[in-house]
C-alpha cells in the first residue's frame, strides 16, 4: 500500500510542476485507485503484484469509500457556495428612509446642500444601484456609492484581484490578491459604510441572467472593458427602461455618458453601432492606463448616479464628457439617436 501511495504522491507532484489542472490530477488518482482495486480482486493470493500493492482488498475498498465520501461532500459544499454567490439575489425590501443619529452626522454635508437636502439623502438610502465590473472604473464608483449612502449596491464580476490591478483599482488591497473582486469590494464598502447593503455576484454578466438581475435595480453603471458585455448591458437596460451610466478608459483619456432612451437621447449602440476590429481598441493591459484616471472617471460615474437618483442638476443624457488627463482638458460632445438603431430605434424588436 505504501508503494501505491508513494506513486500517487509522486504523480500528483509531477502534475503540479507541469501545470496539469487539479481536475486532471484527480482523474489520474481515480484511475490509479481503480487499477489497484482491479489488481486486488483479479490476481490470486500471493501474486507479487498483489503483494506489492497491499494484498488487502477490504482495506482498499474502505479507502475508496472514504475518498468518495470526502469528494462528494466537497462538491456539495462548493455547489451550495456557488448558489449563494453567483445567483442573482432575491428582491429584498428597500431600506427604511429613517436615519440614525450616526447616519445624520455622516451625511451632514449632503443634507446642507440645497440640491440634495434630507429628501435627496432619503432617496439615496432607498435606491438600488448595480455596478458591472469591480475593476478600474468600478472601484472608485463602488467606493463613492457606498460612501454617499446608496442603500443597496450590487456588483457583478467574475475576476479575481491580481497584483497588476493595484496600480489603479484602489478598492482592493495587496492582501486581497487572489480573492474574487466582488468579495474584496464588498469588504471595503461594508468597512467604509456599514449602513449599506452590498450584493456580490461572483460571475460574468450573461444574457441568461441579465434581465432578471437588472430588473431588481434602479439604475446600472457599466465599468467593463469589453464590447460584448457593454452591448449586452445596453440592450438589457433599454428593454427594461433603466438608465445606463457608461464609462471607458484608454491610456490618458476617459469618456462618460448616460444612456436612457426611455427618457431622452440615444443608447450606447446608437453611438457605437458595432465593436471595432481587434487591435483598434486595445485593453488597458495592452495599451496601458495612468493609475489615477479610472479614479477620475469612476468618481464622475458615481456623481451621475447621485444626480439621477436625487434629481439634482443635469445628467449627461445625450452628451458625452471626454477627459484628457495628459493635457488637463475636458470637452463635451452632443450625441444623437439613430432611427435605424437595432436596440432603441423605430425598428427595434
Amino acid at each position: 500500500m505504501l508503494l501505491v501511495l508513494g506513486m500517487a504522491a509522486m504523480l500528483w507532484g509531477i502534475g503540479m510542476v507541469m501545470g496539469v489542472s487539479r481536475q486532471a490530477r484527480l482523474t489520474l488518482m481515480g484511475g490509479l485507485l481503480a487499477l489497484v482495486l482491479l489488481l486486488q480482486f483479479a490476481l490470486p493470493d500471493g501474486h507479487p503484484v498483489r503483494e506489492a500493492t497491499g494484498q488487502s482488498p477490504a482495506l482498499w475498498l474502505i479507502l475508496t469509500g472514504a475518498v468518495a465520501l470526502i469528494l462528494g461532500y466537497s462538491r456539495f459544499v462548493r455547489a451550495l457556495r456557488s448558489r449563494t454567490t453567483t445567483e442573482p439575489a432575491e428582491q429584498a425590501p428597500k431600506p427604511s428612509g429613517s436615519f440614525s443619529d450616526t447616519e445624520l452626522e455622516r451625511y451632514a454635508r449632503h443634507i446642507v446642500l440645497r440640491e440634495l437636502g434630507g429628501p435627496g439623502q432619503k432617496r439615496l438610502k432607498q435606491a438600488k444601484v448595480l455596478v458591472i465590473g469591480a475593476g478600474g472604473l468600478g472601484a472608485p464608483a463602488l467606493q463613492y456609492l457606498a460612501a454617499v449612502g446608496v442603500g443597496t449596491i450590487g456588483v457583478i464580476d467574475d475576476d479575481v484581484v491580481e497584483n497588476a490591478n493595484l496600480q489603479r483599482q484602489v478598492i482592493h488591497r495587496d492582501a486581497d490578491i487572489g480573492v474574487p473582486k466582488v468579495f474584496s469590494a464588498q469588504m471595503a464598502m461594508e468597512a467604509q459604510n456599514p449602513n449599506v447593503t452590498v450584493r456580490p455576484y461572483n460571475r460574468r454578466l450573461t444574457a441568461d441572467i441579465a434581465a432578471e438581475l437588472f430588473a431588481d435595480y434602479d439604475l446600472i453603471l457599466d465599468g467593463t472593458d469589453n464590447f460584448e458585455t457593454r452591448y449586452l448591458a445596453n440592450e438589457t437596460a433599454v428593454k427594461l427602461g433603466k438608465p445606463l451610466i457608461s464609462g471607458a478608459l484608454a491610456q490618458w483619456e476617459g469618456q462618460l455618458s448616460v444612456f436612457h432612451p426611455a427618457d431622452t437621447g440615444p443608447c450606447y449602440q446608437c453611438i457605437f453601432p458595432e465593436a471595432p476590429p481587434p487591435g483598434l481598441a486595445p485593453s488597458c493591459s495592452e495599451a496601458g492606463v495612468i493609475g489615477p484616471l479610472p479614479g477620475v472617471v469612476g468618481s464622475m460615474m458615481a456623481v451621475e448616479a447621485v444626480k439621477l437618483i436625487t434629481g439634482a442638476g443635469a445628467v449627461l443624457k445625450g452628451e458625452m464628457l471626454i477627459y484628457d488627463a495628459l493635457y488637463g482638458e475636458s470637452r463635451k460632445i452632443t450625441l444623437s439617436k439613430r432611427a435605424d438603431c437595432p436596440v432603441c430605434g423605430t425598428g427595434a424588436a
